[in-house]
């Protein structure tokens, strides 16, 4: 389906959406809420039903009051209300897949969306299958949606994939990657495709480097389990950071549609060089915040890391030579989701014999979270006899100009799903793409290679993280 970015956007049709874990957190605070932000927006209307599935004792009502909490109070919400119901089961259990078929009945569009552990993707849309509630009548979709991780590495990726592509078609499954949900992440397309100028200086003559942060303030909290299991960069990097990378590296697409879109993305992905054993080894650096060894559910001699660095490179024609530097990190100074693209330095000849021989370089600086905006520094000079240059910068942000608050991020994804628009979903060779750049430092890792640097709460990270990007010649653009 095609974007049409002038067209008011269309009611989405009547549906049935069942929560596999509908009891859980992600499904009372997230999701159940965005749906009720796109029934206020009159993006959905009274055509949709929800179906919460999970093993706790309980009824109806007691899954609506457990919505009661974090639902956005109002007329959207009363009126949804009672189009929630609840069906406890075990979906482990060939029981639960027949109790649904017979809830369902008639019902013609469903989406099923597996806000469950990662272990349960695949069985649950094989159960689904053999249950027949993937089955699409003409004018009726049967739709599933993944959340992450999708898988732990490339091999458990590509069989995860394999497992649900073996029954149920690429066009009915959606791969969630919630940060695609943010506006000013989709507004990445926007700044570069609607506007020439940039598009124009958008490649390796005249860019020197992009830099992609993702800076969390929090630390694993009650996550331990989780995370000790899987670190930053499985958490973070083949997924949301290489989706970043994507969007601002793809080619042109054909057109706004899914396919075209996701196409272009995938061949960027593709492109990323895969690192060789000594290239893992030189361009990554593993950090841990001091205290998180004493964490719940964390192993005192833990070495996984809480902070990563990476630096890739993209052998495409438009980005030969220029690298990308991505870094994540938790129990960091400041919350900070960014992307610095920085511009290679003018020749200095003409300015040899002033004050101005180190001029810093113009940098543009998409800023996603929080305090949404762009930013453009560039030189200008100072008034006064000497001819003497000074950074200033052109900013842009979201809140001067448009409301943006009181949304989860799952509000597009959600009405996406229902109108069938798979742009800002991951496809599987995306997935497969994303995992096999990283899975040279995995393995190295594995081997017990890679130290893990310690570093303060409430910094920016471990010093070998600055002595990455320094040994190039540049900085890191300041967490802020």
């Amino acid at each position: 389906m095609a974007r049409r970015p002038h067209a008011a956007p269309r009611q989405a049709p009547p549906a049935t959406l069942v929560i596999f874990g509908g009891t859980g957190d992600l499904a009372r605070r997230l999701l159940v809420p965005a749906i009720v932000n796109l029934c206020g927006d009159g993006l959905i209307g009274d055509g949709l039903d929800i179906l919460g599935i999970g093993s706790s004792e309980g009824d109806d009502e007691a899954l609506r009051q457990g919505f009661d909490e974090f639902a956005p109070e109002g007329a959207s919400w009363h009126k949804l209300r009672n189009r929630v119901t609840y069906l406890q089961g075990d979906f482990t259990k060939s029981e639960v897949f027949e109790a649904l078929k017979n809830r369902l009945g008639a019902a013609g569009n469903v989406v099923f969306y597996l806000a469950t552990p990662a272990k349960f993707f695949g069985p649950i849309v094989e159960s689904l299958a053999k249950a027949g509630l993937m089955e699409e009548t003409e004018g009726a979709f049967r739709r599933v949606a993944v959340e992450k991780p999708f898988g732990h590495d490339l091999a458990s990726a590509r069989t995860l994939n394999k497992q649900i592509l073996s029954v149920v078609d690429e066009g009915q499954v959606y791969r969630i990657d919630h940060f695609l949900g943010k506006e000013t992440v989709q507004n990445i397309m926007v700044a570069r495709f609607a506007n020439p100028w940039l598009e124009a200086v958008w490649n390796n003559r005249y860019i020197d480097s992009i830099q992609i942060t993702a800076a969390e303030t929090v630390d694993v909290g009650t996550r331990g389990a989780f995370y000790d299991a899987t670190g930053a960069l499985r958490d973070m990097v083949p997924n949301h950071l290489f989706q970043l990378m994507a969007m601002v590296g793809m080619e042109p697409p054909n057109d706004l549609s899914a396919d075209s879109i996701r196409t272009e993305k995938a061949k960027l992905l593709e492109a990323v060089r895969v690192p060789t054993p000594a290239e893992a080894k030189s361009n990554a650096v593993r950090g841990q915040y001091q205290g998180y060894r004493k964490a719940a559910d964390v192993s005192p001699k833990s070495n996984v890391e809480t902070y990563v660095a990476v630096k890739f490179w993209v052998d495409s024609w438009r980005w030969a030579g220029v690298p990308f530097y991505l870094r994540t990190g938790k129990a960091l100074k400041a919350r900070d989701t960014e992307v610095v693209v920085t511009f290679k330095p003018v020749p200095l000849a003409l300015f040899r014999d002033t004050p101005v021989a180190d001029l810093p370089p113009n940098r543009l600086i998409l800023q996603l979270q929080p305090n949404e905006g762009i930013d453009l520094d560039f030189m200008v000079k100072k008034p006064g006899p000497k001819m003497q240059a000074v950074p200033v910068a052109l900013d842009f942000k979201y809140a001067d100009k448009f409301t943006i608050g009181g949304r989860t991020g799952y509000e597009t994804l959600l009405y996406d799903m229902l109108m069938g628009d798979q742009t800002l979903f991951q496809r599987a060779d995306q997935i497969e793409a994303g995992w096999a750049a990283v899975q040279p430092f995995l393995d190295l890792w594995a081997k017990g290679k890679g130290k893990v640097e310690s570093y303060r709460r409430g910094s920016s990270g471990p010093e070998c993280a600055i002595e990455l990007i320094e040994r190039d010649g540049r900085t890191w653009h300041a967490i802020a």
